[in-house]
């Protein structure tokens, strides 16, 4: 018979008498009772993180399609790529739920890995430099004052237009 103590250990009990239960002692292994501390993931970086660093990825490697120190067969890595994610016929189509999105997935994971071992460490560390400098730029521009009045002027529009609809639909829907 196998019981278990109040710390959760398993126990093989031989008898049970009035005092308390005789167990047969090192006939189970013991049960680490330390919590150790797990380093926390890659993954549990939040999501916003995670899309700006694949968008500094992305502009990369379009750096190092566009750099002239870039091997063929480097490029064609990468328009194959981008050919697959962007091509209507694909291995297995995007709209089953969950495997259509990850073929896409170790597609540009593979991809990406691929392009970076073949291409030379100097072409990708001045690709890197051109997107720091590109993403430092871009948060500029967004900062700008236009840049901040024209996405007001759009989102109004927005609302306008879905205001308006919503009046309509109703006095169509009232008829």
């Amino acid at each position: 018979m196998v019981a278990k103590d109040l710390t959760g250990k398993k126990k093989a009990i031989v008898k049970a008498d009035a005092e308390g239960l005789t167990e047969l002692p090192g006939r189970f292994p013991a049960a680490s009772t330390k919590a150790e501390p797990r380093p926390t993931p890659v993954s549990a970086m939040n999501l916003r993180a995670q899309a700006q660093r694949l968008h500094k990825e992305a502009h990369v490697f379009y750096f190092v399609f566009k750099h002239r120190g870039t091997r063929w067969y480097a490029r064609l890595v990468a328009i194959c790529t981008a050919g697959y994610l962007l091509s209507p016929i694909q291995l297995i189509p995007n709209y089953i739920p969950v495997i259509g999105v990850l073929d896409d997935v170790l597609v540009v994971f593979l991809g990406a890995k691929l392009v970076q071992k073949i291409t030379p460490a100097h072409v990708l560390a001045e690709c890197r430099g051109l997107a720091d400098a590109a993403e430092v730029r871009r948060k500029e521009e967004i900062r700008s004052t236009a840049a901040v009045a024209a996405s007001v002027v759009i989102a109004t529009l927005w609302i306008a237009a879905a205001i308006i609809a919503s009046v309509l639909m109703a006095g169509y829907l009232r008829h």
